[in-house]
């Protein structure tokens, strides 16, 4: 099924579809209309000789510097070449793809003046799986992602280089192998490549799709340890945390509870009446992330659908705005904010750990397994179908052995979230927020 795009409705599980499973991209006809009416805009201010940055004039230092017809043809040239600056190894393709559509995105809504054939070429790149070679490091999101999405631009003009097909090539070779026309830059398009914080935007929104089933999996991870450790559920009531209030907790607690439904710690069993701090507080700990995590996907996805780009055109309005809407801190802060709360899941993982050993996640499914085998009593459904997805990976210690083969076993279980789709497959899918 297409991703289609309207420049006001992309998900963040859109981008990743797109991003690492290739979904195909179609831009919805009402958002090639508004590219084009901008672009008709456009041209008419450039014929009646109005003086629009970016477009006419220089930028930054530059910007009251008007520039003559043939400085225009070029500038967009070489405002690409001189951002095209960044340092490092190749970015991840799926990094660049997920760049891609957020800027198509922002195209879509009509605000960004370039000719309709810029963006089709980039929608025409991920359907058939273009992807400019980008260094990795160059920005900071300070005014927008201009070096990374640079490197993306070079292949309009037929530069630059690109991956296709598992090969590295200049770029005009990819694009000829793969039929795309390359449509050259002309006044405005350039910039209207490039001036937002797409890249810094999309390697969020991918981070917080892997971070949603990464909580996730630190439940089913406290839920095993709690039945191992023979904890006392009362603090995973999900009363108690409606009296506070705080939505993450509450569902951080339901979906532990979920995991122990039909244990026999729910039979009566006889625990301790108060357990050690890190056995009773992942409620509090993990539904502070999800809180957190809830407000940078709002963010994100604000990002996604919103015009990043500077100057800004209004068709109907008759006007053009010049501004900033290419600064980063709306998504780069919540962002720092949500790797502190992953910092934070992972730390409580460790305390717990240490209650059943007297570096982080993986290990503590791993601990929680062995403990486990030692208990008479049957544990909850959710707990059993973690247990089983560990033993399929990590056989029980009966005699000590080198671990470091179990804990990268472990870690790419964990990486690609097996034990959270075998545990869902069981009890149905744990809430999110």
């Amino acid at each position: 099924m297409a991703v289609v795009i309207t420049g006001n409705d992309l998900k963040i599980e859109d981008v990743y579809n797109v991003a690492h499973k290739n979904e195909v991209v179609e831009l919805h006809p009402e958002a090639i209309d508004r590219i084009a009416r901008c672009r008709t805009f456009i041209e008419q201010k450039i014929d009646e000789g109005e003086i629009m940055y970016g477009v006419n004039t220089g930028i930054g230092e530059f910007s009251e510097v008007v520039l003559n017809d043939e400085q225009i043809k070029q500038f967009q040239k070489y405002l690409i070449y001189n951002h095209s600056a960044g340092i490092g190894k190749p970015a991840p393709i799926e990094h660049i793809r997920a760049a891609m559509l957020g800027r198509i995105n922002v195209h879509a809504n009509g605000n960004s003046g370039c000719r309709p054939i810029i963006t089709q070429t980039y929608v025409d790149m991920l359907n058939k799986g273009v992807t400019p070679v980008v260094c990795e490091k160059g920005s900071v999101g300070a005014s927008g992602d201009l070096a990374p999405m640079s490197q993306i631009a070079l292949l309009l003009m037929g530069e630059g280089e690109a991956f296709y097909k598992g090969e590295r090539l200049p770029g005009k070779v990819a694009m000829d192998k793969a039929g795309i026309p390359i449509p050259g830059l002309k006044a405005r398009d350039g910039l209207a490549a490039i001036n937002g914080s797409n890249l810094l935007t999309a390697m969020s929104a991918l981070i917080i799709y892997e971070t949603e089933r990464f909580f996730k999996q630190a439940e089913i991870a406290a839920a095993m340890t709690l039945e191992a450790l023979m904890a006392n559920l009362k603090p995973y009531d999900e009363r108690l945390h409606k009296l506070r209030g705080f939505q993450g907790a509450v569902t951080s607690a339901g979906n532990i509870k979920k995991m122990i439904e039909d244990s026999d710690l729910l039979k009566g069993m006889k625990v301790k009446v108060q357990d050690a701090y890190s056995m009773r507080s992942t409620p509090q700990v993990l539904g502070a992330a999800r809180d957190q995590l809830r407000w940078a996907r709002s963010q994100v996805e604000i990002e996604l659908n919103g015009v990043g780009d500077n100057p800004i055109f209004l068709p109907k309005d008759g006007i053009v705005l010049t501004g900033a809407n290419f600064q980063g801190s709306p998504v780069a802060v919540p962002m720092d904010m949500l790797g502190s709360c992953i910092t934070m899941v992972c730390v409580i993982s460790e305390r717990r750990l240490n209650r059943l050993l007297n570096p982080a996640l993986g290990i503590e499914f791993i601990a929680a397994a062995q403990a486990l085998d030692f208990r008479d009593y049957t544990p909850g459904k959710g707990t059993r179908a973690a247990h089983k997805a560990v033993r399929k990976v990590v056989e029980h210690l009966e005699v000590d052995r080198p671990l470091f083969d179990d804990h990268n076993a472990m870690m790419e279980t964990v990486k690609n979230r097996d034990i959270l789709h075998t545990v869902e497959a069981e009890i149905g899918e744990l809430k999110t927020y």
